[in-house]
């Protein structure tokens, strides 16, 4: 469990709390049972790294307060729009005997030993937190599923997660997925389009075509002997007429 030094601050205006901010300190508070709601103020430096974690809000963190510890949960935290840093944070009391609806994250472990990934399966994970009602003093930090054995079209369920005395899921009625083992993803490449034919493929008019023979200088020659001798009979037909 992390120990987090808190002071109770004293501020009253918002320049207040912008020279806090200016001193590398957040405000919070602290409410939830009995007690009254304190304003405090901890290090950002002592805080960053568990902010980033998956886990930050289900974490119980001891709070020590002038010497005296107070064990609670992070409920909620603002940000700045532009910096993104964090500038107030929410501290809920654990108090013995109640029950707390938090958000839990999932870990997945052993997918090395899990035939279906072996074989070029995909894990699919459907919910990466899960919502439960949890007793103050049995809060799960995280909630473990054993991917061992598992092969492609395993489905695994709420009720195949072992959880903790007395925690139960906000979701009643139905055995919700948490996660599957799908077939591995096959892309299917589109087909190649046919090439359009373009302009300069088509035939033109003066196109002449291949199996089409051009005449040569000797067959011109031919002709013109063919076309002479043609004239000279039908002259001498005309002679003989006029004799006659």
């Amino acid at each position: 469990m992390t120990t987090l030094n808190v002071k109770i601050r004293e501020t009253k205006t918002s320049g207040d709390i912008n020279r806090l901010r200016l001193d590398k300190f957040i405000p919070g508070i602290l409410y939830g049972g009995s007690e009254k709601n304190k304003k405090i103020s901890l290090s950002k430096n002592s805080i960053k790294n568990l902010i980033n974690s998956e886990n930050f809000f289900s974490a119980i963190l001891n709070l020590l307060i002038d010497g005296k510890e107070e064990k609670a949960i992070p409920r909620d935290i603002s940000f700045d729009p532009i910096s993104d840093e964090p500038i107030h944070i929410d501290f809920i009391r654990i108090v013995e005997g109640t029950k707390l609806v938090l958000e839990i994250p999932v870990k997945f472990v052993n997918s090395e030993k899990s035939p279906g990934l072996k074989k070029g399966g995909v894990l699919n994970i459907v919910r990466r937190k899960i919502e439960l009602k949890c007793p103050a003093e049995n809060i799960p930090s995280e909630l473990v599923v054993d991917l061992d054995n598992t092969e492609i079209g395993t489905s695994i369920k709420i009720s195949s997660i072992k959880l903790p005395e007395n925690v139960v899921p906000t979701i009643q009625g139905r055995d919700f997925v948490v996660a599957t083992v799908a077939s591995p993803t096959v892309v299917v490449e589109p087909e190649k389009p046919a090439e359009e034919t373009t302009a300069e493929d088509k035939p033109t008019e003066d196109t002449t075509p291949d199996d089409v023979e051009k005449p040569t200088e000797e067959g011109k020659d031919q002709d013109a002997k063919t076309k002479d001798q043609s004239k000279k009979v039908t002259e001498g037909k005309k002679e003989d007429k006029t004799k006659k």
